[in-house]
């Protein structure tokens, strides 16, 4: 009878727009507030901890040069002084008083915000993020006593020179819109950072109806729905569709193959990258799923390309990757070929491409084992509910929660000729991006003047 009670009162409470539900695994309670806030509950009682997570639909894809890497400094800038706590100090030392865990990320479709904390300081913990979410100040004195931390996260990025020839290539992959695929961001835009370019970053896309909060842990749903509604209620959504006020702009399409050779004093060997316009998840979401699938096909030890690569020696490491995105996911294969072989290596890889899309390049087994190896890798990601919550959360932002959630029956769907028709749509034939670093004495000892005259393109 008392539960009856409690669900009345809730139905009281809430409007109807938040009983709805999708299909979704028995321990998933998907709601939305009256104000758009989509409260995603996870019950997991395996231990007694609540991770609280808000992500808002911003990052990367929402910046234009100007604001190339703001929505990583907003992240960092989360975790500081806001109208409940005057200084960051204060902040740390509620943190601290709440026994919190914390931290966030920004990616190319989202930014997100989590802590972790007892379960029986849920109401503390969603307090806490609700100050920190709805009223940061954006103090100029902190932003700038953070520029060390944004100076460290670049100086780790820049000490591997594989970051340099990451961004040669998505500088030709991306063109003009290059700082809307730049999730670090542009060094000198995050340090002369002012005030006001926080806020317009906040008026743009900080609304409860462009976010999620996701709670999971050991908790009750209808517990944290109430809780969520009490604290989060009264959040004012915008009048206007982000992405309809501000669109994001499409990315125009590769118009040649383009070469470049990125050249690092710090490269210990050869390493190539080749990068394709791949599908995304507003226009072909079936092709995502046979991106994933073909990725670890090709693999696995046993399949052509490693054994006509790696296993001959023509190249130490080579492999195939896919980021589903909503705008543009790109397809990279990464090459580290053996420097004595490097020409017959790149050969031999065409080859290899243009194989993609032929009946027999693998076979059942490869691409049954390949399913397996990616159901197996979901299961294993689900294993830490505080860790899992982050890639539910991806998905929402850059799909849907029904995509993942789905995700291990529509891999199991993917055939032989869903494959064929990925490669021959994204790949075979198209045009592309390659990038080759090296050191300058590697340029010196293979006599390369430009990377298209050397491999005979």
């Amino acid at each position: 009878m008392k539960k009856l009670k409690i669900l009345f009162s809730l139905l009281i409470l809430l409007p109807a727009s938040m009983m709805a539900q999708q299909n979704l695994p028995d321990n998933f309670y998907l709601e939305k507030l009256s104000n758009g806030l989509e409260v995603l509950t996870i019950e997991d009682n395996t231990v007694p901890l609540a991770t609280i997570e808000i992500t808002v639909k911003n990052g990367a894809y929402t910046e234009s040069p100007e604001y190339d890497g703001l929505s990583h400094l907003y992240e960092h800038m989360f975790f500081k002084s806001n109208k409940d706590y005057a200084s960051q100090e204060e902040f740390l030392a509620r943190m601290n008083e709440l026994g919190i865990s914390f931290n966030g990320t920004t990616s190319d479709e989202r930014v997100n915000y989590f802590i972790t904390l007892s379960n029986l300081k849920l109401q503390e913990g969603l307090e806490f993020m609700n100050s920190a979410i709805r009223y940061p100040a954006f103090l100029e004195d902190e932003m700038k006593n953070e520029n060390p931390v944004v100076d460290g996260e670049f100086q780790r990025a820049e000490s591997n020179p594989v970051f340099f020839l990451f961004q040669d290539v998505n500088k030709q992959m991306w063109g003009d819109n290059y700082s809307r695929k730049n999730t670090i961001g542009d060094h000198d835009i995050i340090l002369t950072a002012t005030t006001e370019k926080m806020r317009t970053v906040q008026n743009k896309y900080y609304y409860p109806n462009n976010s999620i909060i996701t709670v999971a842990g050991d908790v009750d749903h209808n517990e944290v729905l109430k809780r969520v509604q009490e604290v989060f209620g009264d959040w004012e959504a915008s009048d206007f569709d982000p992405f309809k006020k501000y669109p994001i702009p499409e990315f125009a399409p590769l118009k040649e193959n383009v070469y470049v050779i990125t050249e690092s004093e710090n490269a210990q060997t050869p390493i190539a990258m080749i990068s394709y316009h791949g599908p995304d998840t507003r226009n072909d979401i079936k092709a995502t799923y046979a991106a994933d699938v073909f990725s670890f096909i090709t693999s696995q030890r046993s399949s052509k390309l490693q054994q006509d690569l790696v296993d001959s020696g023509l190249a130490y490491q080579v492999g195939i990757s896919y980021q589903t995105l909503k705008y543009v996911g790109p397809i990279t294969i990464f090459l580290v070929p053996n420097p004595g072989k490097v020409k017959e290596a790149f050969q031999k890889l065409d080859e290899e491409i243009n194989q993609w899309a032929s009946d027999d390049y693998f076979t059942d087994e490869q691409l049954e084992t390949a399913k397996s190896m990616l159901a197996i890798q979901d299961t294993y990601g689900k294993e830490q509910t505080s860790d899992y919550v982050h890639t539910v959360t991806y998905w929402w932002a850059s799909a849907s929660i029904d995509y993942y959630t789905n995700y291990v029956d529509n891999l199991n769907k993917v055939t032989r000729e869903d494959i064929k028709k990925y490669v021959k749509k994204y790949i075979l034939n198209k045009n592309h991006v390659t990038g080759l670093l090296l050191s300058p004495a590697m340029v010196e000892q293979m006599e390369i003047e430009t990377l298209q005259s050397y491999l005979g393109k």
